[in-house]
């Protein structure tokens, strides 16, 4: 079974490289960047402007190929890529929550951004917290690791 994925916009961010910048929106804070709808797909907006958070999912379009191993950001072990976030993946596809700052002609302007510039959108969703909050989690492998991500950023490890 094959699927197909169409953008239905950019994401525009301060980050051009993917060395240095963040790796998730937590070491992001303070990041504005703007999520760019294209216009057959704005009308989709309408009622989001109520939300503080969105989740928007991305395609990881500068990451080739994949490794079903990895040593992620968050630790120097070989971990299983789907026990971590790395963007080599078998399907391309990213995550990350966003404060929402506002809409303006199918533009979001966003802030806590951790994506790379032009990096194609493929999804909105908003964030509710009864629906997305969970209790009583664990977080496998991390929880032995240093939960600190302020200064957290990217080393060139997944090209």
């Amino acid at each position: 079974m094959q699927f197909t994925y169409r953008p239905i916009g950019t994401i525009h961010s301060p980050f051009q490289e993917r060395e240095g910048m963040p790796i998730q929106p937590a070491s992001a804070k303070g990041a504005k960047g703007r999520v760019e709808v294209l216009e057959e797909f704005r009308a989709g907006l309408c009622d989001l402007e109520g939300f503080s958070h969105i989740i928007v999912l991305y395609d990881f379009h500068r990451s080739e190929g994949f490794d079903l191993e990895v040593v992620p950001f968050m630790d120097s072990q070989t971990r299983g890529v789907f026990s971590t976030r790395a963007p080599r993946r078998p399907n391309s596809i990213g995550i990350s929550v966003l404060r929402l700052l506002g809409i303006q002609d199918g533009t979001l302007e966003v802030e806590n951004i951790d994506i790379l510039n032009g990096t194609p959108l493929l999804d909105i969703k908003p964030f509710v917290p009864k629906f997305d909050g969970v209790s009583n989690v664990k977080t496998g492998w991390l929880e032995s690791s240093s939960n600190d991500l302020s200064d957290r950023k990217a080393d060139g490890r997944f090209k």
